[in-house]
Parts: C-alpha cells; structure tokens; sequence
C-alpha cells in the first residue's frame, strides 16, 4: 500500500491537532507539520492570560454553537462528533487534568499554557508526525495527477497527497492567499474582539472600575449586550464590549469604529421603579446630597460621576430633586449616550472576522468543495467565537475531523 502523504501548513492548535488525530488514526501516513516560525504553539502560549482558555463548560452543541457569530449553524454537525466533552477527555487521556471556572471558562489546573503546548508537541511526536520550524509554505501547485507541489521557504520543494491549511486569522487578505490560489473565495477579513475608545474626560477619571451587569446598546446597528462591564483609561472594554464588538464587526467596520453608544448602568430597572428608588431616598433622607446615595451596584465613584454628568450640582440635596433633574437623573443612569471614537485591540490574542467562505467546505470532513484533497482547519475560516474559550474549541473541533478524514484509507 502506498503511504499517504500528508503536509499541515500551520503549527499553531488547529494545526497540530488535525496532524495527532490524523496519525492516531493512520499510524503509516507521513504527516509534517509546516510552520513558517522557529516556534510552534505561539498564540496557545499566551492565550487566557498565558492560561490557556482550552475550552468551555457548555455541553449541548447546539447551544454551544450559538456563541459563534461567524460560523454558528455550520459547527453544529462538527460539535456532534468532537465536543467540549470531548476536549476534556482528550487532554485527560494524555495527563492533563483541567477546571473549570465559575464563569465557564475551562483552564488547565496548573493555570499555564505551557502544560497544553507540553501535551500537544508529545503527542505529536508519540504519533511520528514531523515538525518542520522555521519552515513556511510559499506556494502550492496542484499537479495534473492530483498531488500537491510545495514550494518551501527554504528553496525546496515537496510532494504530498493531502494539504491542510491551518494558518490562522487572517489579519490581512495576503495571510490567505494559499486558498485564494487554489481556487478559494476570502470573506473580507475585519478586527472581532475590540474594546472601544471613548474621549470622555469624565468616564477616564473612573479608569479600573468594574460593573456587573451593565446593557450597551448601538442603535444605528440594532446591537445589544448585557455582560460585565470594565472602564479603562481609553474607554471601555469588558466581556459586554468583546461580545458586542463581535457580533457587530462587521456593521462597526463600515462606521469606522464611530457610532454613538448607549450604556444602561442599572438594566434591572426600569424608569418606573428606579423613579420610585429616587422618590424613596427623597423621602426617608431628604437632607442628604444626591451624590453620597450611590444605587446598588454602582459604585460611590462611578454613581458621583454620573449625578455630576446629569446635571446635578454636587451639593444638590435629595429634597431640592426637582422633577426635571429627577428626569435627566434617570435617563443618565438608564441611557447614558456616549460617542465612541475608534478601538483597540488586543494584538496577543487578535481574531477577525472573515476568512475562507463557509459554503466551499464540506464540514463533515473539512474538504474544500473546489479543490480535492485540500482541507481546512481553524480560523483560517470564516469562522470566529465569542471569548471564553470558543474559538479553540473551533480549532480543536475542525483540526480533529480534518486530521481524521486526511488520514483515512
């Protein structure tokens, strides 16, 4: 039997786990590992924090699918056959035992990522599969017998019989350019994942606050999340924001990041009960300042800046509330009106949205519909998930069905 040859063109962790699954399942295939810099695993590295946010404590797949703004009903079927679940007993068979943590995140119990690379790079050498470092793929040609041509980063060439592509989010159109020369469309790649700039001098002054939990909404883009919220010194930034940039990356690209944002600081009330709130405190301690009576759970810091950012004098006493500047009160705490003015982005951990068209493959296998024998894996495609551990759980997902279809006889 002639022996399968197989390149995997990107050692980051969809790379390496289509190559452990692919050897795992055909112990005769050659499979190599292209990775253009001396170090595999980069982003795993300094994932979560340096932690490594492997994956999440969510168990229906359809449910975990819906965390995917890009991507969400093509990874139902592909959930089904490899899971969160699955995951943890993946890395439980190898030695390494994770936690999860209150919020759903799940972590490995030595809280550094460096026990996930550890694992990874064993297993992939307890398979056999070749690790190429320092070694990129710069062009791919299909010959007329159906292998694969490719030309390396070293001046040499090779021949194999199945590629995947695994090179990660394609910050810039030239990143994907591999697929688009096999005949493959690119979704316009655009920043996911951003927090928000904010040129209120009031609102920096509170820089380091956390609040839980707040509701942002975009108008002009019908967006809307509630989530924990924190103040930096540039703006704001938080799972609520990282949620809504998500959801919103593509319709927040087209404004050039400038939108106006509303902020609902205390979104367990309404007008009506948060009027009869301030209507209470008038009554039971009508002689002290409006801006000592912070509402639960603002903080006395933030809730000062906001009387302040009402209108209110800061002297103004509870009994001297007029109507009015009850009303501008109200609207300030339920509806603040902030002008957004850019974003920044975490570069360590950057995602986009975009990347190679979901309808060109098959996610049963992973194949490219257009090229045969060519597949895909990670964020390559246009695929990407909320923060919380999703987007490696994609990576783990697609890598392990692309490895094993790859690899079968």
């Amino acid at each position: 039997m002639t022996t399968r040859r197989i390149a995997v063109i990107g050692g980051g962790a969809a790379g390496f786990f289509a190559a452990i699954a692919g050897a795992e399942k055909n112990p005769g295939a050659e499979i190599s590992v292209f990775e253009k810099s001396p170090q595999f695993l980069a982003k795993v590295k300094i994932s979560g924090g340096g932690r490594c946010n492997v994956t999440h404590a969510c168990f229906n797949e359809r449910d975990f699918s819906t965390r995917y703004p890009r991507g969400e009903r093509a990874l139902i079927g592909p959930f089904q056959q490899f899971s969160a679940a699955d995951t943890i007993a993946w890395f439980g068979a190898r030695g390494v035992t994770l936690k999860t943590e209150a919020d759903g995140r799940i972590f490995p119990v030595t809280d550094s990522s460096q026990t996930i690379i550890d694992c990874l790079l064993a297993a992939a050498r307890t398979a056999g599969v070749k690790l190429m470092p320092n070694c990129g793929v710069q062009r791919i040609v299909k010959t007329p017998g159906g292998a694969f041509e490719l030309v390396l980063s070293t001046g040499q060439t090779q021949i194999c019989d199945r590629v995947l592509l695994a090179t990660g989010g394609c910050r810039t159109a030239a990143l994907a350019q591999l697929a688009v020369s096999l005949g493959h469309t690119l979704e316009p790649p655009v920043p996911s994942l951003f927090t928000f700039h904010l040129a209120v001098p009031w609102l920096r002054e509170l820089s380091g606050i956390s609040i839980e939990p707040v509701e942002l909404t975009v108008p002009s883009a019908k967006l809307r999340e509630r989530g924990p919220l924190l103040i930096t010194h540039r703006g704001l930034s938080g799972p609520v924001v990282l949620r809504l940039s998500a959801w919103g990356a593509r319709a927040l690209h087209e404004c050039d990041y400038r939108f106006l944002l509303h902020l609902n600081w205390l979104p367990a009330w309404n007008e009506e009960t948060l009027g009869a709130e301030l209507d209470r405190r008038r009554a039971a301690h009508p002689a002290r300042q409006v801006a000592n009576s912070p509402v639960a759970p603002l903080s006395a810091r933030l809730w000062e800046q906001l009387v302040a950012a009402s209108g209110l004098a800061p002297e103004t006493r509870w009994t001297a509330l007029a109507r009015p500047a009850r009303h501008r009160l109200i609207q300030q705490l339920l509806r603040t009106e902030l002008a957004v003015t850019g974003k920044s982005l975490n570069q360590d951990e950057f995602v986009t949205c975009g990347g190679v068209r979901l309808g060109e493959v098959n996610f049963k296998t992973m194949e490219s519909k257009l090229c045969p024998a060519l597949f895909f894996a990670g964020e390559l495609l246009d695929v990407d998930g909320l923060t919380g551990g999703f987007n490696f759980q994609a990576a783990w997902t697609t890598g392990w069905l692309a490895g094993r279809a790859m690899a079968g006889t």
